[in-house]
């Protein structure tokens, strides 16, 4: 699954570039949306992100693009891989500025994990 996001002024440190926990939520976010869309009816919740380095600076006016892919698969979590691409629009260009991999757990409406259902692959 891919996702877009516009770096406005509003996401900006006061360095003036992209604060690192707006690119954190938006990345989560995506694989949220990943996992949400693979195992429809499911509710998740993130347990874990690997590796946090944010590999290259972003700047205002940036069109980030996140890929998400699903990985392994358990009885009752899932993870995904997703990386983050700077699109230059001028050059039509892109280089990696971050990847991790996320973790979510399938929980019931009292929070207790909960088996996934079957999936084909």
């Amino acid at each position: 699954m891919e996702n877009y996001k516009l770096v406005l002024p509003e996401h900006l440190n006061h360095y003036g570039f992209l604060f690192g926990g707006n690119l954190l939520k938006w990345v989560d976010e995506t694989a949220w949306i990943a996992a949400s869309r693979d195992f429809a009816g499911c509710n998740f919740v993130t347990i874990a992100m690997d590796t946090v380095e944010f590999r290259k600076s972003v700047r205002q006016g940036t069109i980030l693009r996140m890929s998400a892919q699903r990985g392994r698969t358990g009885n009752t979590s899932v993870q995904y891989a997703v990386t983050v691409f700077a699109e230059d629009i001028n050059a039509g260009t892109e280089e990696t500025v971050f990847s991790t991999n996320i973790t979510f757990v399938r929980i019931d409406a009292e929070g207790k994990k909960m088996k996934l259902p079957h999936m084909s692959p």
